[in-house]
């Protein structure tokens, strides 16, 4: 069996289109308008992969992973930065805020395969 990835994004267009994706390649996918939220659902749900969009109002990416590493029940599990940001510099700060990966917006499908993949 794939693994469960929560997709937490604020814009349902992204969303959409990584559901589509990892959904035909198999994967259980649940999803989150907010970085609040995915906390809750974490802590309530079995998940194996966060995938976590680094730019959200109210919350942003960077807190929510500091806070999913600072709560025991949720600490190890993996996430994979989405981001906009495409410089080495912000890679390495999605890295320090506890983010086991990183992809760059415009998302290359083969590079977020080989992600997930690595953290299966």
């Amino acid at each position: 069996m794939k693994k469960k990835i929560l997709i937490v994004d604020d814009d349902p267009r992204n969303i959409f289109a990584l559901k589509l994706t990892l959904k035909s390649r198999g994967y259980q996918i649940e999803s989150c308008i907010s970085a609040q939220v995915a906390i809750q659902i974490l802590k309530e749900n079995e998940t194996d992969i966060v995938l976590m969009d680094m730019m959200m109002p109210e919350m942003d990416g960077y807190e929510a992973i500091k806070m999913i590493r600072n709560t025991p029940v949720i600490s190890r599990i993996p996430v994979i930065a989405v981001t906009a940001q495409a410089m080495p510099e912000d890679r390495q700060k999605c890295l320090d805020a506890g983010a086991q990966d990183y992809v760059s917006k415009p998302i290359d499908v083969d590079q977020l395969i080989t992600a997930i993949e690595k953290l299966s």
